[in-house]
């Protein structure tokens, strides 16, 4: 996870200046705990659909579909604590409604931090089973 927002930015600069060519992002892996735990969270919360996995990495991996070509993939074995906080790193996500992610993530009991970012954009800061931290927020 300490890798992802440096690749993500490596990412941009690439596609802004053509560097590697790369022409866009494909998935994020995370490494979770507990397969179905975290696969169930991804589903029901995120609402992320579920993709096939082939049957020999059943038991190992879940696959969910972002649209538009992206993935996130969870990875079984994690054995030591992720610690995030809204400073550090985190993995941010738009929404069609602000106000109604709020809504859900009150009604499903999920903690989070609501903050308005300096242009006024609100942010909406949650963790998924294994700790990882999820921003939200509305495109402007």
């Amino acid at each position: 996870m300490r890798f992802l927002l440096p690749l993500l930015l490596i990412t941009q600069l690439a596609v802004a200046q053509g560097g590697l060519g790369i022409t866009g992002h494909n998935h994020v892996a995370l490494h979770v705990k507990d397969i179905p735990t975290s696969a169930a969270f991804f589903r029901d919360v995120m609402g992320l659909t579920p993709i096939p996995v082939p049957d020999n990495l059943k038991t190992t991996r879940a696959w969910f579909d972002m649209k538009n070509g992206q993935m996130i993939h969870l990875l079984s074995g994690r054995t030591s604590q992720i610690n995030h906080d809204k400073n550090g790193s985190h993995l941010a996500l738009f929404v069609a409604d602000i106000a109604k992610s709020e809504a859900f993530l009150s009604a499903k009991n999920i903690p989070f931090h609501k903050q308005v970012r300096f242009d006024g954009v609100t942010q909406i800061y949650f963790s998924d089973p294994d700790g990882y931290l999820w921003e939200l927020n509305e495109k402007k």
